[in-house]
């Protein structure tokens, strides 16, 4: 079973940047990519990026694109998703997710999320 945990939420200001790690183990080769999803108050959950587990194509939902970078770390298992510009509404829950398809949908597992907060 592929295990998934979040790190690296927090408080930023609008404008800044933050790094969300997602620290991978398991038989990965078992899903197509991984990557991240995010969830806000009230709103349903947002496909945000990811990356293949093969090639380390990388595919971006329409919020993330320009702003965020995903990529990984083969030798540390883990996943990264850089994120500049922050803006209030990127605000969400963000989820590190393991899926069949390079929007990871069906979604097969799931890391536990970790918050993020923009505000001054």
């Amino acid at each position: 079973q592929v295990q998934l945990v979040e790190s690296g939420g927090g408080l930023v200001q609008p404008g800044g940047s933050l790094r969300l790690s997602c620290a991978v183990s398991g038989p990965i080769l078992s899903v197509e990519a991984l990557g991240w999803f995010r969830q806000a108050p009230g709103k349903e959950r947002e496909f945000v990026a990811s990356i293949s587990v093969l090639a380390g194509i990388t595919y971006y939902g329409d919020s993330a694109k320009g702003r965020f970078s995903i990529s990984r770390d083969n030798a540390k298992n883990t996943v990264y998703l850089q994120m500049d510009s922050l803006k209030p509404d990127d605000a969400a829950v963000y989820y590190c997710a393991a899926g069949y398809s390079s929007t990871l949908t069906p979604t097969r597992y799931w890391g536990q999320g970790t918050q993020v907060t923009v505000s001054s």
